[in-house]
């Protein structure tokens, strides 16, 4: 006797005849690597970024289309909630539907003491990576369960949202987040076969390093993270594409609620 939840979940867009993902925060880093690695894997990618990235992200495009998929270009600042309904109905209407990778965010301030943290700050930076992956996680969720096939959500933690970090409270709060944010999604979601996992990176090669230095430098930061890591390198963004694309597949269908380190060992959890 068959089990229909076992057949949504062997069956979602990102394992059937049409497979569609959006990803937030596409432009550059870690969201370019996932996009380029979701359409080499068959996706059609549905991008997103902020109006400042626009260029970057048409160049994007035409590079998805060039491996011979489908893509199109949305620009959304995924902290607000009314942006994110019109860019999952936008993405809906060109593709026929979605799963979900909300990539989207920023980094803090850099080298501020807890005590001289602006409440502007805690306010920009858990806009975008708490708020923001919540509305994703949101709007992505309801249009999925009226899809009715199940799908993926998948979401970005980090080294910070598994263990504090100085001068990084805003951050590290907003990565604790969306750990809680994807467990909690998890159990609303699964009954509708939709997984809902989230990456967490360590230091990873990216122009976001760069932002994450006091100096603008990111070599102190790679040098710091190549002595703690156990296999001595700094992460390169297809270590976190990799990892996504395994969430994205069928092979991963009996995986959610989880935030799954990809760190180089820098701490076993």
């Amino acid at each position: 006797m068959t089990n229909p939840l076992f057949d949504l979940f062997s069956h979602h867009p990102m394992s059937g005849a049409k497979e569609i993902a959006i990803v937030t925060g596409a432009a550059q880093g870690l969201g370019r690597a996932i996009s380029l690695r979701l359409a080499e894997d068959g996706f059609d990618v549905a991008v997103n970024d902020v109006v400042s990235n626009s260029g970057t992200l048409e160049t994007l495009v035409k590079e998805i289309q060039a491996k011979g998929r489908s893509s199109s270009k949305h620009i959304a600042d995924v902290s607000q909630e009314e942006a994110v309904k019109e860019m999952v109905e936008e993405v809906v209407k060109i593709h026929g539907g979605l799963d979900m990778v909300a990539n989207a965010g920023v980094t803090g301030r850099p080298g501020v003491p807890f005590g001289q943290i602006p409440a502007e700050e805690w306010d920009r930076v858990m806009g975008v990576n708490a708020r923001g992956t919540f509305l994703c996680y949101k709007y992505a969720g309801i249009q999925m369960v009226k899809q009715g096939r199940g799908g993926r959500i998948i979401g970005a933690s980090s080294i910070a949202g598994k263990q504090g970090m100085l001068m990084q409270g805003p951050y590290c709060a907003s990565k604790f987040a969306v750990r809680g944010l994807t467990q909690a999604a998890a159990l609303e979601f699964g009954p509708h076969g939709i997984t809902v996992n989230s990456y967490a990176p360590g230091a990873i090669d990216t122009p976001l390093l760069a932002a994450a230095s006091v100096t603008g430098d990111p070599s102190e930061i790679i040098k710091k993270s190549i002595e703690k890591s156990a296999i001595k390198r700094v992460g390169v963004p297809d270590d976190v594409s990799n990892l996504v694309s395994f969430l994205a597949s069928k092979d991963a269908q009996f995986i959610t609620g989880q935030s799954v380190s990809v760190n180089g060992g820098i701490f076993f959890d």
